[in-house]
C-alpha cells in the first residue's frame, strides 16, 4: 500500500489551493497552475493542509500519484523549478534575442528556440542557460529539447548537458 498519498500537503503562505468539481486549482507568487483529479481519488482541503484518500483500494496508486503532482504544483507557484544546462566545445554559444534562444552548436546554421508561455529562459554567460518556471513538467521538457539539439558525444563530451551531469567518456581507437 502506497504511503505517499498518507502524507498531508502543508500550504505556504500565499498559497491557496481550491477544489473545483474535480480540478485542482494552486495559486501563488509564481503563477497559477491545474490539475484534474482522477476519479478514484478524494481530495479534502481544511486548515492550509491537502489531504489525499483512495476511494478503493486499487485506487491508492492513483491517490499517491495525484499527492505528488499536487506537491509539485505547490512548490513551483511558491518558489518555483528551475534547470541549468551547460554548453561545451569550441564555438558553442547561447544568446537570447527577446524572448528567443539563440543557439550556435557546431552546425552550419543557428538554432532559434521560442520558450513556450510560462517557462523563462535567462543565459547568465555564453556557455550557461538556465530555464526556470512554476510547472516542473515543461521546464524538465524544454530543458530535455535543448539538450536534443545537440547531445553530448561519448568522445570528447562535447555538446549540450545539465549542469553537473557526469558524461562517460569512451576510449579512442587505438593504432
Amino acid at each position: 500500500m502506497s504511503r505517499v498519498a498518507k502524507k498531508p500537503i502543508p500550504l505556504p503562505k500565499g498559497v491557496e489551493c481550491k477544489l473545483d468539481s474535480g480540478t485542482i486549482v494552486v495559486k501563488g507568487p509564481k503563477g497559477s497552475l491545474t490539475l484534474t483529479t482522477p476519479q478514484g481519488v478524494d481530495v479534502s482541503i481544511d486548515d492550509g493542509v491537502v489531504k489525499f484518500s483512495a476511494k478503493e483500494q486499487d485506487d491508492v496508486k492513483l491517490a499517491g500519484t495525484a499527492r505528488a503532482l499536487v506537491n509539485s504544483m505547490v512548490i513551483g507557484v511558491s518558489e518555483g523549478f528551475q534547470r541549468k544546462l551547460e554548453l561545451v566545445g569550441v564555438g558553442y554559444r547561447a544568446a537570447l534575442q527577446g524572448k528567443d534562444l539563440n543557439l550556435s552548436l557546431g552546425f552550419s546554421h543557428p538554432i532559434v528556440f521560442k520558450a513556450p508561455e510560462g517557462v523563462t529562459i535567462e543565459v547568465p554567460s555564453q556557455t550557461e542557460i538556465l530555464i526556470k518556471g512554476a510547472d516542473k513538467q515543461s521546464v524538465g521538457q524544454v530543458a530535455a529539447k535543448i539538450r536534443a539539439f545537440r547531445p553530448p558525444e561519448p568522445y570528447k563530451g562535447k555538446g549540450v548537458r545539465y549542469s553537473g551531469e557526469q558524461i562517460t567518456l569512451k576510449e579512442a581507437k587505438k593504432a
